[in-house]
């Protein structure tokens, strides 16, 4: 027999989206149990590994960098860039209240909570032809957003005075029961022990995660025009395997929006200690580096450079022949351009230490490459372009690198060069040109120069392979989180946070994102559903 407890409000799902909208209702005061899948040591879900990039709109930062930025701007490049459906109300509502609400539901209120962020405005995802940000955007939390997770617990523990607030570690939730046309709770079951327990509760906030956590359901939804890898890496969370959006729509008449829409990154290798099952690592791309197919040669006509549309970059990616590609460098670029996204490998900003940020920033990030070199079969080093090609050939068990072609793809990239930089003509160098008139990028951007440059070496080669992370599409939600049948009504009792909801609406960021509306979004709709259910919604 299962056992049985009450609440006024259950949280499924422990990552930020869920910590947050618990914090805000038992700060007003209600009773909240949050069912996670993970242990209690991993409580944040993805937000424990992640960056902290945040999009955020119309700043103070930005005002100090006199960066010109308004909602209505923000809007016009989210609408461009994402190319969202025109129809689709509750996603274009979303995108619009993210805009608007950004600074002071966001910005302001990590403020509050005793979070900072870094004194500078990053500029990414400018679009290949200027149509993505067209302004700098992209704030970076001091702490990274594992500081943001700390917080939000240490929140939570201050708030919990009269033990409001239960957690369930390793507990799967199974089935959402209804009763007389409303929800009325959940079925979990403890993973370690095998007991089933119910759950009651009036009030059910869905914050599980997306599903590119599950390679099944990621393929199974996968874009019937793109081409798919023969193998890619995971970034996303485990558990995020869709099952619950299931549940909600065959049950519930709860609708998925657009599950083919994910937020893929193309450079990825594995990680060295792996947390789980095909677990990878996503770097920032050194946009000074050559981006290579399997045999050597440069990715064309159009190179692959970072920063400017990742979900082309991605397209380009699945379309070679082989399921990973090459990129090309040198140690100068890699000690100043090489980076891993996340908290695991930015330790100074993670860790709160800005001295050493900063000498790290300015005399290169030597350490990271020397950990990569040593820990990672898929990062090659040498001092001659045939040895290198020697090692590509055998970490792919091929004799697909010439070390012929491999050098001649080098000399007519540095054959830029000859003749000075009035007669540079590569697309390439003009895109890192155009990147370091911004300071904050000038700073983590090489000048351009031959791969063969004096001094510059050894050479080094990555392999990559495309590695999931973010699904766009969701469950369909208002504007106060609550989920809607197919009909467009509130399904009573029932909301939806974060990445289960697209972000908020279904699908709000359509086919691109600007590149860190993620962490933002799960704190909108997060609180959005913690308003609506104080207010009795």
């Amino acid at each position: 027999m299962s056992a049985t407890r009450a609440t006024d409000v259950l949280v499924i799902g422990g990552g930020i989206a869920g910590l947050v909208t618990a914090l805000e209702l038992v700060r007003a005061g209600r009773s909240v149990t949050v069912v996670d899948r993970d242990h209690p040591e991993r409580l944040g879900g993805l937000a424990l590994w992640a960056f902290g990039g945040m999009a955020l709109v119309g700043t103070p930062l930005q005002a100090r960098m006199k960066i010109p930025d308004t909602p209505q701007r923000a809007l016009a490049d989210w609408l461009r860039f994402g190319e969202l459906d025109s129809g689709d109300r509750w996603s274009l509502a979303w995108a619009e209240h993210y805009v608007e609400r950004s600074r002071a539901e966001v910005h302001d209120w990590l403020l509050e909570q005793g979070l900072k962020f870094m004194p500078a405005v990053n500029w990414v995802e400018r679009g290949r032809f200027g149509d993505g940000n067209t302004l700098p955007r992209y704030h970076i939390l001091w702490g990274t957003a594992r500081e943001l997770v700390r917080r939000m617990i240490s929140g939570l523990q201050q708030a919990d005075s009269n033990g409001r607030l239960q957690f369930l570690h390793r507990h799967r939730v199974v089935a959402l029961e209804h009763a007389a046309g409303r929800v009325s709770g959940a079925v979990a079951v403890n993973d370690d022990l095998g007991t089933e327990v119910r759950l009651e509760a009036p009030r059910l906030v869905l914050a599980m995660g997306g599903i590119n956590g599950s390679h099944a359901k990621c393929r199974a939804h996968w874009p019937g025009d793109l081409p798919q890898p023969e193998a890619m890496l995971n970034g996303a969370h485990p558990y995020a395997d869709g099952k619950l959006h299931e549940f909600a729509a065959r049950h519930l008449d709860g609708q998925i929006v657009n599950p083919g829409e994910m937020w893929n990154y193309a450079a990825g290798f594995p990680h060295p200690f792996p947390h789980f099952d095909g677990h990878g690592l996503s770097t920032i791309p050194c946009k000074s580096a050559l981006w290579l197919d399997h045999r050597g040669r440069r990715i064309g006509p159009e190179p692959l450079v970072t920063g400017f549309d990742t979900h082309w970059l991605c397209r380009r990616v699945a379309e070679q022949e082989k399921p990973w590609t090459w990129h090309l460098l040198n140690w100068r670029i890699a000690a100043k351009e090489f980076a891993i996204s996340g908290a695991e490998h930015n330790a100074h900003i993670r860790d709160m230490r800005f001295p050493a940020f900063v000498r790290e920033t300015l005399l290169g990030n030597h350490r990271l490459v020397r950990q990569m070199q040593q820990q990672s079969a898929d990062f090659l080093v040498d001092e001659r372009l045939d040895g290198l090609a020697g090692q590509m050939n055998q970490l792919t068990r091929s004799h697909e690198i010439d070390p012929a072609v491999l050098a001649a793809t080098v000399d007519d990239f540095d054959a830029n060069f000859a003749k000075g930089a009035s007669l540079h003509n590569d697309a390439q160098i003009r895109k890192i040109i155009h990147a370091r008139c911004w300071g904050p990028d000038k700073l983590r951007t090489c000048k351009p120069a031959p791969l063969r440059k004096k001094g510059a070496g050894p050479f080094i080669a990555i392999r990559m392979q495309l590695i999931t992370r973010k699904s766009l599409g969701g469950l369909r939600t208002d504007l106060s989180s609550r989920v809607l049948d197919a009909d467009g009504k509130p399904i009573p009792g029932l909301y939806c946070v974060g990445e289960a909801a697209g972000f908020g609406g279904g699908n709000c960021n359509g086919k691109r994102s600007l590149e860190g509306t993620f962490l933002p979004g799960c704190i909108l709709t997060a609180r959005a559903a913690a308003r609506a259910i104080l207010d009795g919604g």
